[in-house]
């Protein structure tokens, strides 16, 4: 505390510090029950701030600040608690101070606080400083608000990527909400948030939220049971992912089967702009019910080292388990354009072995135009007798597809192409099993290859010369140079050469109109009359 600042006590606020400068006034800060009613950032100066933070944070947690019930609900502005959003200054205190507010004033099991973050670049350099859900009481909802994608931009820098998040929740918080706002990480290898769940942790919601920097994960989920419910909408994803922005199903310490993780259900990515530049996008070795509908999917870039996992390879949808609980194995896309920008871009690789997959109407042609594009095998799939089932309808695809039955028995149909533009490949060479051998077990239906189309690429095909046209529609040369009529012409004198006027049409014939081309049969004759039969 800065010399000459004395902290007095009211009566009627006897738990309530008031930190007052003996030659000015600076600022009051009101606690009540202990937790941060409001300070001015106006008058608070950076001393008054780090006395602040260590009082809310004597112990980190929820149980750090008692919890207030007079007042329902509230919000917190991170600049009121000394945040400065300069991108030089740490202002990991303030997020601290704010989260612990949220976590006091939790009343019933039900948060009352919106923690808002002003426009700026805000420095975090400690773990868990964004949130820090660790308490034993469970808790329902709570809120991040920026003030928009870009405008409002969280820099992680911790002083070691693996193993620190920015957030984190143990089974503690459901109904979280992250809007308007760029998380980036400014240490290779951190993580964005790690969630695990025994049954609480769910229902997460991001809207226009934007990930940058290079992460080892975005969101990793582990635990046992639910870690369900997530919706992004209007994101960007974009930055570099050591595993995956999304990654279901780690196991940690040996305390749980794998397969509770089947747990993880239901995710929804809505009007998405995923653009970044290498690693997985979605990985699920456990869990699953996914639907992705609407945005743009780019890779734009290459792993920079192979790795004895994933190779060189960067893949939006990668589902590396076979054995899963009923009504986990569902995968949805729908009104998607990729790009394949390289042959290690892989839209999706499942090796499951029962369940659904469906592409509608997506795109993944934008470079079909490219020399590696006929060989390139962005859809790969591991097949067995019961799936899984896979179908495309009315999709734009590039190269083949792979297959790879997972035993040497017949297998029943098991893939169809619907009304699909197949870009490089006809049906017969489009889907191949094994190296470049046919699949037998995918059917295609009224699809369109590259030998039907006016866009196919390579020469066209060489056709015949056009019939020539019927002879009424041949011009007549004049009399002094016309050669010798032909045997099957009518005899007598042509009608130019007769005197006198223009015979009349037959009655009831109207004006002839321009002769149609139907190989002369519906050409008039000379006078007008129609032909003798």
């Amino acid at each position: 505390m800065n010399p000459g600042m004395t902290l007095l006590y009211r009566k009627k606020y006897a738990d309530a510090p008031k930190i007052v400068d003996t030659g000015r006034k600076m600022a009051i800060m009101t606690e009540r029950g202990g937790s941060v009613t409001g300070v001015s950032r106006r008058l608070l100066l950076r001393g008054g701030a780090t006395a602040l933070a260590a009082t809310a944070l004597s112990a980190r947690g929820a149980s750090a600040v008692p919890r207030a019930a007079d007042k329902p609900e509230t919000v917190v502005n991170v600049a009121d608690l000394g945040a400065v959003g300069d991108g030089r200054t740490d202002d990991s205190a303030a997020f601290e101070i704010a989260y612990a507010s949220a976590a006091a004033r939790v009343s019933d099991g039900v948060g009352r606080v919106v923690i808002e973050v002003p426009a700026g670049e805000f420095l975090i350099t400690r773990p868990y400083a964004l949130l820090d859900g660790v308490a034993a009481k469970p808790a329902s909802g709570l809120r991040f608000s920026g003030a928009g994608r870009r405008m409002t931009s969280l820099v992680f820098r911790p002083a070691t990527g693996p193993d620190s998040s920015l957030c984190r929740n143990q089974d503690m918080w459901s109904n979280l909400s992250f809007e308007r706002m760029q998380f980036r990480s400014a240490t290779p290898g951190a993580s964005f948030f790690s969630s695990y769940s025994a049954g609480r942790a769910q229902d997460y919601r991001f809207s226009e939220c934007e990930w940058m920097g290079e992460w080892e994960y975005g969101l990793v989920l582990s635990g046992t049971d639910t870690n369900s419910e997530m919706r992004w909408e209007a994101c960007r994803v974009g930055g570099r992912y050591r595993r995956a922005f999304l990654y279901s199903g780690l196991t940690r310490d040996g305390r749980q089967q794998p397969n509770d993780q089947d747990q993880f259900l239901n995710y929804w990515f809505t009007d998405m702009k995923v653009e970044y530049e290498w690693g997985n996008f979605l990985e699920f070795p456990y869990g699953g019910s996914i639907a992705c509908r609407g945005g743009s999917y780019i890779i734009t870039d290459r792993r920079p080292q192979s790795t004895p996992e994933y190779g060189t390879t960067s893949t939006f949808f990668r589902f590396p388990v076979n054995r899963h609980h009923d009504s986990v194995q569902r995968f949805h896309a729908q009104d998607i354009r990729f790009e394949v920008r390289n042959p290690d871009a892989v839209v999706i690789d499942c090796v499951w072995n029962s369940g659904t997959v469906h592409f509608s109407d997506c795109d993944d042609t934008a470079l079909a135009y490219k020399d590696f594009s006929a060989e390139v095998r962005p859809h790969r799939y591991t097949v067995g007798p019961r799936g899984p089932l896979i179908r495309y309808d009315s999709c734009q695809l590039v190269g083949r597809h792979q297959y790879r039955p997972a035993s040497a028995d017949t297998l029943p149909v098991l893939a169809r192409y619907d009304m699909c533009l197949l870009r490089n490949h006809a049906a017969r060479d489009f889907a191949v099993a094994g190296g470049a051998d046919p699949a037998p077990f995918v059917r295609f239906v009224d699809c369109v290859g590259p030998g039907t189309t006016s866009d196919s690429p390579g020469p066209a095909t060489p056709t015949a010369p056009p019939p020539p046209p019927p002879p009424c529609l041949t011009s007549r040369p004049a009399p002094s140079t016309a050669p010798a009529p032909a045997p099957e012409a009518a005899p007598g004198p042509t009608p130019v050469a007769a005197p006198g006027p223009t015979p009349a049409p037959a009655p009831g014939a109207a004006d002839a109109p321009a002769p149609r081309h139907a190989g002369g049969a519906d050409c008039p004759s000379p006078q007008g009359n129609p032909p003798p039969p």
